[in-house]
C-alpha cells in the first residue's frame, strides 16, 4: 500500500537559519498570507506530479500544514489515516496552526539548478533499485510557525514533492516541532485510502517533538516515500 525505505503573495528576500534537513528555502519564495486557516491560491505546477496513479497539474500549500490538489482546504482538525476522506493529501504536519503572530509558510518550484541535483542525489541514495534524474522540484515550508492560539511557539517543518516526469517522491523534513496537546496527523492519504502513511506519533499526545529525531531513510528528521505508481479501487 505504500514504498517505505523502512491572499497575499510576496516573494521572500531574507535568509532563513540553517535548519538541516530542510532544503532551500526563503529567498526566491512566494509566502502565504498571515490569514489564520489560510492558504495559497492554485500554484500551477512547472510539471505535472503524479500521486498514486491521478496526475495533477496544480496544488494547495495550506497554512494547517498540509497540501491537496483540487481545492484550498482550510481543516485544522486532522483526522487520522486511513480515512477514506474522499481527497488526496499531503500532510506534513497537519495541526491547527495560526501564522498570524510569528511564523512564515512558503513555497518555491525548480526545473533546474542545485535543488535538482541535491533531490536526484537524495532519491537515488533512498531508493537504489532505481536510476532517477529529477526534473522538477517543489519545496513549501512552514518555519517557526505558531499554534493557534499560542503566538510566540515554533514548529518548523517542510514538504518536498519531487518528480522526473514519471516516478514521484515526496519527502517530509523537521526542525524544531513545539509540544502541543492538540492532535497532530503527519503522512499522505489517498481519497479512498487505498494509499496511505502515518508517520509514528501521529495523534500521540506530546509525542510531537519526535518527529524531529525519527526517520526511515537514516537522515534525522526525514521521512521519504515514492508516491507514482499504483491501482486505486473503485
Amino acid at each position: 500500500m505504500f514504498d517505505v525505505i523502512f491572499y497575499s503573495e510576496m516573494p521572500t528576500t531574507t535568509a532563513p537559519l540553517n535548519t538541516s534537513p530542510f532544503y532551500p528555502f526563503g529567498v526566491g519564495d512566494i509566502e502565504n498570507g498571515r490569514i489564520d486557516d489560510g492558504g495559497s491560491p492554485a500554484i500551477s505546477l512547472l510539471q505535472p506530479f503524479t500521486f498514486f496513479g491521478t496526475t495533477y497539474d496544480q496544488v494547495y500549500v495550506n497554512n494547517n500544514g498540509h497540501l491537496t490538489f483540487d481545492q484550498a482546504w482550510y481543516s485544522y482538525s486532522p483526522y487520522q489515516f486511513p480515512a477514506n476522506g474522499g481527497r488526496d493529501i499531503i500532510a506534513p504536519y497537519w495541526t491547527d496552526i495560526d501564522n498570524r503572530g510569528n511564523g512564515v509558510i512558503s513555497y518555491q518550484q525548480y526545473s533546474s539548478g542545485d535543488v535538482l541535483t541535491q533531490a536526484t542525489q537524495d532519491i537515488n541514495q533512498y531508493f537504489p533499485q532505481i536510476h532517477f534524474s529529477a526534473t522538477w522540484v517543489f519545496v513549501a515550508t512552514w518555519d517557526r510557525v505558531a499554534y493557534y492560539s499560542y503566538s510566540g511557539t515554533e514548529t518548523s517543518f517542510q514538504v518536498v514533492l519531487i518528480s522526473d516526469g514519471q516516478l514521484s517522491f515526496v519527502l517530509m523534513n523537521y526542525g524544531h516541532i513545539a509540544t502541543t496537546g492538540r492532535g497532530v496527523q503527519a503522512g499522505y492519504d489517498t481519497s479512498d485510502s487505498s494509499y496511505y502513511f502515518s508517520i509514528p506519533g501521529s495523534f500521540q499526545h506530546n509525542y510531537n517533538n519526535d518527529f524531529t529525531y525519527t526517520s526511515n531513510v537514516n537522515v534525522t528528521g526525514r521521512w521519504a516515500f515514492r508516491v507514482d505508481h499504483g491501482s486505486r479501487t473503485c
